[in-house]
């Protein structure tokens, strides 16, 4: 990759969300990175099933994708959908109201942890694994139905409590590994950029449209502070992408391990220098993020990156692993959601021009 990657940032609002989100794909060339001739999979982010706006994929983030594949030509569009350990993908597609924007629409859903819909199948990437093959030392699975087949992207901006930042490159994660995904979080850097090498062997295609017209700051992915940016970014090119929103968030790209890994390897630009921003200039955009700690998030690097580290496997790969589970979803579910995220974003809906905008959705 000797020339610069093309990031298209385009600032927003909600009378021109839909347009802005076509013309940042159009400037950064989404059809010179998707196949025309292969299904596209569009691979929302639920990082909560509850409505918290930053978190999740938004619904006009979904439309305006939809409308711009569409004027492109490309009809056959299907969107596919995983759980984690505190997410319920049922619940979260409804509560976020990506509901009604899919049958408006007429795309289907398939869910990737049902059988019905899509078959795991046994794969050796070519490409050598930084990770994977001892987390996996008896060979790891993928869907089969991602062979072959274009991938969009649709993270937000926000911060992630073990990876510093996340985006495209974390939205791979829930999409390509099975329920056992948790045994990676330890070489969680190393497992991202595996998981691109493997998207760039079995899809047709790769792009990203990030959404930040919600943005959020703190302990990420759910217990975080939603912050109005009013920006969508959109990008063939993983690494940069994400390297883009940290650059605004705040961040030195480079100091983010998966963005450097990604960088030093040529899997995509991390450098900013080696990245051409089209739109708006953020040449002295700095929205002074941080990362912070939340409850879970301090249990969960004291086990994975921190002094116990060495008992991983008996905590997360025997009958323990269910407790911590079990912790995780009742801790945000039962204390944190009614008790903070609730009111936090409600109040936030008030004031918020994006806030109105997800209300206008239907249920």
């Amino acid at each position: 990759m000797n020339e610069r990657s093309i990031v298209a940032v385009r600032e927003t609002r909600p009378e021109t969300v839909l347009d802005d989100i076509r013309a940042a794909m159009s400037d950064a060339r989404f059809t010179e990175f998707l196949d025309p001739s292969a299904t596209v999979i569009l691979k929302d982010n639920i990082s909560w099933h509850f409505p918290f706006l930053g978190a999740n994929t938004t619904p006009w983030q979904l439309e305006g994708v939809i409308l711009a594949l569409k004027d492109a030509g490309y009809h056959d569009v299907v969107c596919v959908q995983n759980e984690t350990v505190v997410t319920n993908a049922h619940k979260g597609e409804r509560l976020n109201k990506y509901v009604a924007v899919f049958e408006k629409y007429k795309i289907p859903v398939l869910y990737n942890f049902k059988p019905s819909d899509i078959r795991w199948i046994p794969f050796t990437p070519r490409a050598e694994m930084r990770a994977l093959h001892k987390v996996f030392p008896g060979g790891m699975k993928i869907p089969e139905y991602f062979i072959g087949k274009n991938v969009v992207h649709l993270p937000t901006v926000k911060c992630h409590i073990y990876t510093g930042t996340t985006g495209s490159m974390k939205n791979a994660f829930g999409g390509l590994l099975t329920s056992r995904r948790h045994y990676t979080h330890s070489t969680i850097h190393e497992t991202l950029n595996d998981l691109l090498d493997i998207q760039k062997e079995i899809h047709a295609g790769i792009f990203t449209v990030m959404d930040g017209t919600v943005c959020g700051n703190g302990p990420g992915p759910r217990t975080m502070i939603p912050v109005e940016k009013d920006v969508i970014l959109a990008s063939g090119d993983s690494a940069a992408i994400d390297a883009v929103a940290a650059n605004m968030m705040g961040f030195d790209p480079l100091s983010i391990k998966y963005i450097r890994i990604a960088h030093e390897s040529g899997l995509g630009k991390g450098r900013m220098e080696e990245i051409e921003v089209k739109g708006k200039d953020i040449s002295h955009e700095n929205w002074g993020f941080s990362v912070g700690n939340n409850t879970a998030s301090a249990v969960g690097k004291f086990i994975w990156f921190g002094p116990l580290r060495p008992l991983e496997k008996l905590f997360f790969r025997t009958p323990l692993v269910y407790v911590f589970v079990f912790a995780s979803f009742f801790y945000h579910d039962f204390v944190y959601w009614p008790l903070k995220a609730k009111p936090q974003i409600e109040a936030f809906k008030k004031t918020s021009k994006w806030g109105r905008l997800f209300d206008q959705y239907p249920d």
